[in-house]
C-alpha cells in the first residue's frame, strides 16, 4: 500500500507511511494523487482531499463530518439508535430555548459545548447560576439528563469491529470520567451489549476509527458520543497495538472498496 499521513504521531508504527505536513498538501499534489490512502488529515483538509483530489481518507469522511460536532452526532444517534441516547435537548440560545431546557430537566443536569472532547466543555449544571453562565458562553444549547453513574465505558472501534473496551472510573474529586481528567482505567467485566452497540452504530454511520463513550445503567447501554482522535493509554493496558489494527483494516480494503474480510481481528479483552 502507498500511504500518506498528515499526522506523524498517530501514524507511528504503521509500515510504509510517507509523512506530509498538512500545510504542504498542495505542494505535494503528485504524491497525494498516487497514494492508496491518506491518513489523519486535519479537518480543514477533508473536503479538498475528497472532492478535489478524489482520494480516500482514513478515518472515514463520516467520522470527520459527524465527529466534529455533538449536535450532528446526536441527531445521527437519534436516527439509528434512539433508545440508547440519554434524554437530550438541542435548542437555539434564546428565551424559548432556555425555558424549554429548564422545563425538561430538573437540577442537576449536564450541559455540553458542541465542539470539545476529552471532557472539556462538559458542565454539571446544579442551579440557575450555573445555567446562566453556560448559556452566556454558548450559541447553541445542548443539555442532557444526568445519569446515575460513577464510571462509563470506552469502546474503541477500528474498521467495523471493537479492538478494545474498558471502564473509566470517575476520580473521587471530580465529575468527569475521562482519563485525561483523572479517570482510572478498569479492563474487567465489560458488558457485551455495550460492545455490540458501538459496533452496530459504527457500521450504520460509516465510522471506522473512534472511541465510543457509553454509560451502563440498569443493564442498558446509553451512548454519549464518539471521539475520532482518542487517547491511547487504555489501548496499551488492553494490549492493543493500534498501528497494527489500522494497517490490517486498510490492507483489507485495498486496492478496491470491500467489507473487512471474514476472520479479521476482533477485540482483545483483558482478563
Amino acid at each position: 500500500m502507498r500511504l500518506v499521513s498528515f499526522n506523524l504521531f498517530r501514524s507511528l508504527g504503521i509500515p510504509g507511511v510517507h509523512y506530509i505536513k498538512p500545510t504542504e498538501m498542495y505542494a505535494q499534489k503528485a504524491l497525494i494523487e498516487q497514494a492508496d490512502w491518506l491518513l489523519f488529515p486535519e479537518t480543514w483538509q477533508v473536503n479538498a482531499l475528497l472532492y478535489a483530489f478524489r482520494q480516500r481518507i482514513f478515518p472515514s469522511p463520516a467520522s470527520y463530518h459527524l465527529g466534529a460536532d455533538k449536535v450532528q452526532m446526536t441527531r445521527a444517534f437519534w436516527a439509528v439508535c434512539p433508545e440508547h441516547v440519554p434524554c437530550t435537548r438541542i435548542e437555539a440560545n434564546d428565551a424559548r430555548g432556555s425555558e424549554s431546557v429548564l422545563q425538561t430537566f430538573p437540577f442537576p443536569f449536564v450541559a455540553k459545548e458542541i465542539r470539545h472532547s476529552m471532557g472539556h466543555g462538559v458542565h454539571l449544571i446544579s442551579n440557575a447560576a450555573d445555567w446562566r453562565r453556560y448559556a452566556e458562553a454558548n450559541a447553541i444549547l445542548y443539555a442532557q439528563e444526568l445519569l446515575p453513574i460513577e464510571r462509563d465505558l470506552r469502546i474503541v472501534v477500528i474498521g467495523r469491529h471493537a479492538v478494545a473496551a474498558y471502564w473509566r472510573q470517575r476520580p473521587d474529586w471530580g465529575f468527569h470520567t475521562n482519563v485525561a481528567r483523572g479517570g482510572r482505567i478498569v479492563t474487567a467485566d465489560v458488558p457485551a451489549p455495550a460492545i455490540a452497540l458501538a459496533e452496530r452504530v459504527a457500521g450504520a454511520l460509516g465510522i471506522d476509527h473512534a472511541g465510543f463513550d457509553i454509560a451502563w445503567v440498569g443493564g442498558h447501554p446509553y451512548l454519549f458520543e464518539f471521539n475520532v482522535l482518542f487517547g491511547n493509554q487504555g489501548l496499551g493496558e488492553c494490549g492493543v497495538r493500534l498501528a497494527e489494527e489500522i494497517h490490517h483494516h486498510l490492507e483489507g480494503l485495498t486496492p478496491q472498496d470491500k467489507p473487512t474480510r471474514p476472520g479479521s481481528r476482533r477485540m482483545r479483552r483483558a482478563a
